[in-house]
């Protein structure tokens, strides 16, 4: 497999505050660059977009330099990264901040995070005005949410932003634990039927029981490519927070079986070639 990591958290606490990963043990200290890629003892992984690691919001534009910086050094695979961003700050605060980051050109797209948020966050007119504000600009928006959030907030977010590509992270976090496939799998079905949206494979370990096998999440991979199919789908790491289900070496095992069957464009449109697409890499 020859992949781009459209989902690697870096974590730089010399730097940057990260206030909630004092809740993870598995998630404390540092966890730059070098340590993910010396995970990858195969070589599978030939570039990666690192998505924003939830910083402390005094430090959102820093997280950017900082990871603008790791870039620019050239001695990794870094391309570009996902930054975060508060589109429920008024327009007039949030257009500076995207005026700010545009000559960035490592800033391909940008997140909220929405499952940690109650919803009433995202239903405002101004949410919605600021997300139309980045796709003006060309920027996809990542969406991460739970199962009860993908009717309430996803998809009415992604039709009031018909231009925006939206890309929902984890598989929209099923319950694979308690093998809980329904009322999610429907969710599912109804928000990949909007053209805006793709679905981004990753961190599905960590919703997993302890002891998980692959068979435990096939019919979540399964439902995930029959609604969105092979073009819109991207993969990611969810590195270091896939520690909490199985380190890196785990996940790329798994998704070695879960594509068995599966052919060599299928998987090089998952696995490469539609998050260059869709996140805009040269």
């Amino acid at each position: 497999m020859k992949i781009l990591d459209a989902h690697l958290h870096l974590i730089y606490p010399e730097s940057l505050g990260y206030e909630w990963t004092r809740h993870f043990e598995a998630l404390s200290g540092p966890a730059p660059i070098e340590m993910v890629e010396a995970l990858d003892t195969r070589d599978q992984i030939v570039a990666a977009l690192m998505m924003e690691a939830d910083v402390d919001e005094p430090d959102i534009e820093r997280e950017i330099d900082v990871v603008g910086e790791v870039i620019a050094r050239g001695d990794n695979k870094l391309v570009g990264m996902i930054a975060a961003c508060r589109p429920e700050h008024a327009v007039d605060e949030f257009s500076a901040f995207v005026d700010r980051i545009a000559d960035k050109k490592h800033v391909k797209g940008l997140r909220r995070i929405l499952h940690q948020s109650p919803d009433a966050l995202s239903q405002s007119d101004t949410f919605v005005t600021n997300l139309n504000l980045l796709a003006a600009h060309g920027y996809t928006f990542d969406l991460c949410l739970l199962p009860a959030q993908l009717t309430t907030v996803g998809i009415r977010l992604a039709r009031l932003c018909p231009d925006l590509t939206m890309i929902l992270d984890h598989c929209g976090v099923p319950n694979i634990k308690d093998k809980a496939l329904d009322p999610w799998r429907e969710s599912i079905r109804a928000i990949a039927a909007l053209p805006n949206m793709n679905c981004k494979v990753s961190g599905i370990v960590a919703y997993a029981a302890e002891g998980w096998r692959v068979d435990d999440l096939r019919p979540y991979f399964d439902h995930i490519v029959e609604c969105f199919g092979w073009d819109r789908l991207v993969w990611g790491s969810d590195w270091p927070v896939c520690r909490l289900g199985g380190d890196l070496p785990a996940w790329l095992d798994a998704t070695e079986k879960l594509l068995e069957g599966s052919s060599a464009s299928e998987q090089a449109a998952l696995l490469h070639d539609n998050a260059k697409r869709i996140y805009k890499l040269a």
